[in-house]
């Protein structure tokens, strides 16, 4: 630390107008200051001899020679000292990556990157049955009109595109000390780093899919995640243990069918029983896929499950499916599957679910959404486009698009579904167009985009995907966006309007507008309501629907923004002890009793009903980044690593703040520990986001929306 407080004093005097020293003198050595005083000071005696003369000048030689002997070792000694202090930052800076696994190592990149990211191992993701193969074909971007496609190196292991240092000497030779001494007090002076530890400034460039603030809140953080994962700052060690219990618990809950794992169990917990909690359900395993596409095959990975797990939903996909005398259409995908041994046949054999066992017997409308959306993030983090241009994988897609594009009676945009047809799968009032299916449609209609091909009848259901995808963004960010401008607006709507001129196109009743959310809407922030039909606007906040639109580009740049303001504003209501409320505010009293029909599992705060679901932190962290506020997320995650570990991976929590363990939680939940494992990859490495996120479609006009002032 001498070396900082010297430089202080160096830069203080400076600015107050001291005159420079000279290049030889050496002002922190007080003994040489003495001598050239004292000798300055001395009076030589004249003397007549010539030989007292020669003496003299001899003398004068041998002094100034001494002098100057004496000045050129101190400056070697403050060089050689400051080198020392410089070198031991570098020191500790490679110690840091030192300690890291042979896989997991600190890379410093010369154009601002230094965090914690994994180093490519020998061996690929390839296997024998997982080729990456681009065969010079476009990436999915360029399909569809984006950014070309990050490979899956660069996606996973740096986000610049610099070059590592090799040497701390090598830079030292190009900077000036004094310079650089300066770069090292700034980050001293702006960052809350321990006194033996020291980080050179960097600037962190912005990745794919990443908003423009995301330079200014990000720069420094992926540094700090790095120190953090090295055990530089306090309770890293512990995070760090909660992590490695993750990964291996994840790895227990595979699921295998014929020797080949082909997905993951719900729930692996002991002490209750299975029920349904023994299968493989579509949605529950996306979290799980992510992480394992996420991380490198040495650190877990295992791209491998993800390609069984998708060929093997689309085999299910072909099988009849009938419920009592109806049988259901093509192209639905199965809620969940398990496996079973036939002991008569001595062999095994699927068992699938398309609804007929749920608790209310519904099919779901989400689980094709989320199999093309999986199948687009395994094809661009392998780049094995092998898998999406197989003839039964694209036969599949079509199916689910068909289903779903059909022509019927409808005057919107949006997908008509029944109550309990997505996550929330019992009776919470989300009958009609709710926001969660539409944004998945959404997001599965532009994933569909790119991996479709143009043979036979492809080109013609692209047309229709194309004004599909337009049609349903115009209608979700007009009708379903709500601030305090468009909430006044509503409060103020005149009813029994006839004709096209009409402003409140779908007859609300300024009087259905609950009273809480006045209270809720701030004047910063807005959300996306959760539903949207005639004569019946949902209030609601639906955390799932909100960060899927973010993701996939269907909220626009300002309404992303506005959504994040609204978390930030409503922290205690959203987010409060324990990451994150599915839905906001609970339904109680009159309103549970009618719309629920008196579920007593969904009482309020509990469950679907306003309960807390840690699964649910890898959408919001994947939100936070693309909008560039990763520090939200970054808070949210402390907050889960203080008690779900502890708790046993809870499914849920009940109560306001997420202060209780659900009463009929199940615990080691997959998805609650695949959930934070990609929450934990994206943050430690951004680049990750691109897997699960879509650029946004220049090609869709926007409409023209009011803007509040949090805009």
């Amino acid at each position: 630390m001498s070396s900082f407080t010297s430089l202080n004093f160096l830069e203080v005097t400076n600015e107050a107008g001291a005159a420079p020293r000279s290049p030889s003198s050496t002002p922190f050595s007080e003994d040489s200051e003495k001598e050239v005083e004292a000798s300055s000071g001395k009076e030589v005696e004249p003397v007549d001899s010539l030989n007292l003369i020669g003496l003299q000048q001899k003398e004068e030689r041998t002094t100034l020679i001494e002098e100057q002997l004496s000045e050129t070792l101190e400056k070697e000694s403050d060089e050689v000292s400051e080198k020392s202090s410089d070198f031991i930052v570098f020191r500790k800076c490679k110690f840091a990556e030192s300690s890291l696994p042979s896989q997991e190592k600190n890379i410093f990149k010369d154009d601002g990157v230094s965090e914690y990211v994994e180093k490519p191992s020998s061996g690929s993701l390839e296997t024998d049955n997982v080729k990456s193969t681009n065969n010079g074909k476009a990436s999915l971007e360029s399909r569809e009109g984006g950014t070309p496609y990050i490979p899956k190196e660069k996606c996973q292991y740096s986000v610049g595109n610099g070059e590592s240092y090799t040497s701390q000497e090598e830079n030292e030779s190009t900077e000036k000390p004094e310079e650089k001494l300066k770069k090292t007090v700034r980050v001293q002076s702006n960052e809350n780093i321990s006194d033996n530890t020291s980080v050179a400034h960097t600037s962190l460039k912005s990745c794919a899919s990443v908003g423009t603030g995301f330079e200014k809140n990000f720069e420094l953080n992926s540094i700090l995640s790095a120190i953090r994962s090295n055990g530089f700052i306090e309770g890293s060690a512990e995070n760090g243990a909660m992590v490695e219990e993750a990964r291996e618990t994840l790895q227990k809950s595979y699921v295998y069918y014929k020797g080949k794992p082909v997905g993951t169990l719900a729930a692996m917990d002991p002490t209750a029983e299975a029920l349904n909690y023994n299968q493989v359900f579509v949605r529950d395993f996306v979290p799980s896929g992510l992480a394992c596409l996420m991380r490198s095959a040495s650190a877990g990975g295992d791209p491998v499950i993800v390609k069984n797990f998708l060929l093997k939903t689309l085999h299910l996909q072909g099988w009849e499916k009938r419920i009592d005398n109806f049988t259901l259409g093509e192209g639905v995908m199965p809620a969940s599957f398990k496996v079973l041994y036939d002991s008569h046949r001595q062999k095994e054999t699927l068992v699938a679910d398309f609804g007929g066992s749920a608790i209310g017997r519904v099919a779901p409308v989400d689980s094709g959404f989320w199999w093309i959306i999986l199948l687009r993030s395994y094809t661009k983090c392998t780049q094995d486009y092998t898998l999406s241009e197989m003839p039964e994988v694209q036969r599949g897609m079509k199916l689910i698009l068909n289903l779903c594009l059909s022509d019927g009676f409808d005057t919107f945009p949006t997908l008509l579904c029944p109550a309990g047809c997505s996550m929330i799968d019992r009776r919470m009032g989300i009958y009609g167009y709710p926001i969660e299916i539409q944004a998945l449609f959404y997001f599965a209609l532009r994933c569909s985009r790119q991996m479709l091909k143009l043979e036979r009848d492809g080109k013609e259901l692209i047309e229709r995907i194309n004004k599909r995808i337009t049609a349903l963004s115009y209608h979700i960010q007009k009708y379903y966006w709500l601030d305090f401008t468009q909430l006044n607006n509503i409060y103020r709507y005149k009813t029994e309007e006839y004709s096209h001129t009409a402003v409140n196109k779908f007859n609300v009743i300024p009087e259905s507008i609950p009273d809480w959310v006045f209270d809720f809407m701030p004047l910063r922030g807005g959300y996306l309501i959760g539903n949207v039909s005639p004569a019946r606007m949902d209030f609601r906040w639906f955390l799932v629907g909100n960060c899927i639109a973010i993701l996939s580009s269907l909220a626009t740049p300002a309404q992303a923004t506005a959504i994040m303001d609204l978390i930030e504003e409503r922290w205690e209501d959203l987010i409060g002890e324990m990451p994150l409320k599915i839905v906001y505010p609970a339904l109680e009293g009159h309103d549970w009793r009618t719309v629920t029909g008196f579920d007593p599992k969904n009482t309020r705060w509990s469950y679907h009903n306003g309960g807390t679901w840690p699964a649910l932190i890898w959408l919001l962290t994947a939100a936070c980044i693309k909008t560039g506020r990763p520090q939200i997320a970054k808070r949210a995650i402390e907050l889960m690593e203080q008690r779900l570990s502890k708790n046993g991976w809870p499914e849920y929590y009940d109560g306001k703040a997420g202060r209780f363990v659900g009463k009929q939680t199940r615990k080691y939940q997959t998805w609650s520990i695949a959930g934070y494992l990609v929450a934990k990859l994206m943050i430690e490495n951004p680049a990750n986001l691109p897997i699960i996120s879509l650029e946004e479609d220049k090609r869709i006009s926007k409409p023209k929306l009011t803007r509040s002032i949090s805009f």
